[in-house]
């Protein structure tokens, strides 16, 4: 049934431009009219990060749920969690149309959307009705236009913490100008400090200590990592979300829509985020829980990413070719990998292949 539903999918929403195929979708959840996917409960896929409990270690990456207006209709799909956003203080259109691109040769997408949501408020107010227990993120980040980038975060934090199970701090977005400057050591040091001292102040207000992820670029040097990775260590940071879009046009087959600017997402991203996902758990250490994403468009993909170093894996890009049956289909397929595999547990599998892709130069 999904299969069709999938392939009919496709094909009637690639008649249209990506912003508008993305809309039809959103409406097409709210609709119901997507059906939801059975998955036998396998206990060997469970997993508890950051002290939270997670059913399957599959969630849907921030991004395509803006504005928190579909994020229990996307945990009915077979997600273990859900994050929306990037959001922001104030509503902001985000960059001039067209801003979405499919390379189709290469299953990616080129987005320059510029963090364009409602604002808060308006996503606050629907995450406040939610009254399910599934695992929904929120991914904050900065207006283009704010004056204080750190104060915007900020009050991300205070904003949304009677209703995140985990945040996300956003500074990686290649889309707003000067965002990526977040990631320099003496900024994000500034930041970490800002933002986890907010979310102390909320815990012992609220009673309740809700974790904080940081979500970081491929396109990272050698030294850049080092620095994320010592401010991560020297900070109460919960973890680490790898990774963001690359700017970077290698290998792609569609040579006229590369030029276009922007994040590049889906397969091509794959091995770069996978590699540089091995090189911080390198930095970090075994403790310290990291979500991979970036071109998982199947089990197999996801289970790379573990065996990379990865508690948690995300997909979001490869969905735009595979329809919304692919959660479902990853998560049941992985149960039939850990059943090759002869492991109790999907986390026996973490670091497996840790040396083969930290060592990988991609």
């Amino acid at each position: 049934m999904i299969g069709a539903f999938r392939d009919l999918g496709r094909r009637g929403l690639f008649l249209f431009d990506p912003e508008t195929a993305h809309g039809m979708s959103i409406a097409a959840l709210k609709s119901g009219l997507v059906p939801a996917c059975r998955i036998n409960a396998d206990p060997r896929l469970r997993q508890t990060v950051a002290g939270l409990d997670f059913a399957n270690p599959i969630g849907m990456a921030a991004g395509y749920d803006k504005n928190a207006e579909v994020p229990e209709a996307l945990l009915k799909l077979g997600f273990g969690f859900t994050e929306i956003g990037t959001v922001t203080p104030k509503a902001q259109s985000g960059n001039p149309r067209p801003r979405i691109f499919r390379l189709v040769e290469d299953e990616g997408v080129i987005n320059r959307l510029g963090f364009n949501n409602e604002g808060h408020e308006a996503a606050f107010q629907r995450l406040k009705t939610i009254r399910g227990s599934g695992i929904i993120g929120v991914n904050i980040g900065a207006n283009k236009d704010s004056a204080d980038r750190i104060a915007d975060y900020v009050a991300g934090i205070r904003r949304f913490y009677s209703v995140a199970r985990y945040f996300t701090a956003n500074i990686s977005s290649p889309n707003t100008p000067g965002l990526r400057d977040l990631q320099a050591r003496e900024s994000l040091s500034a930041l970490l400090s800002a933002v986890l001292a907010a979310r102390d102040e909320e815990a012992a207000k609220a009673g309740k200590r809700i974790p904080v992820f940081l979500k970081i670029a491929p396109d990272l040097t050698e030294e850049g990592m080092d620095d994320i990775a010592a401010e991560a260590l020297s900070h109460a940071l919960d973890g680490l979300i790898v990774s963001n879009t690359t700017l970077s046009r290698d290998g792609l087959k569609d040579q006229r829509q590369a030029k276009e600017s922007g994040g590049l997402s889906g397969k091509p991203v794959f091995e770069k985020s996978t590699a540089v996902l091995a090189k911080m758990r390198r930095r970090v250490g075994a403790a310290l829980p990291i979500i991979g994403v970036g071109g998982v468009s199947s089990a197999e993909t996801a289970l790379e990413k573990i065996k990379a170093g990865a508690d948690l894996v995300q997909l979001y890009s490869c969905m735009v070719y595979e329809g919304p049956g692919l959660p479902g289909q990853v998560v049941s397929s992985l149960s039939k990998l850990l059943d090759r595999e002869r492991v109790g547990s999907i986390r026996d599998l973490r670091d497996a292949k840790l040396d083969y892709w930290a060592n990988r130069n991609v």
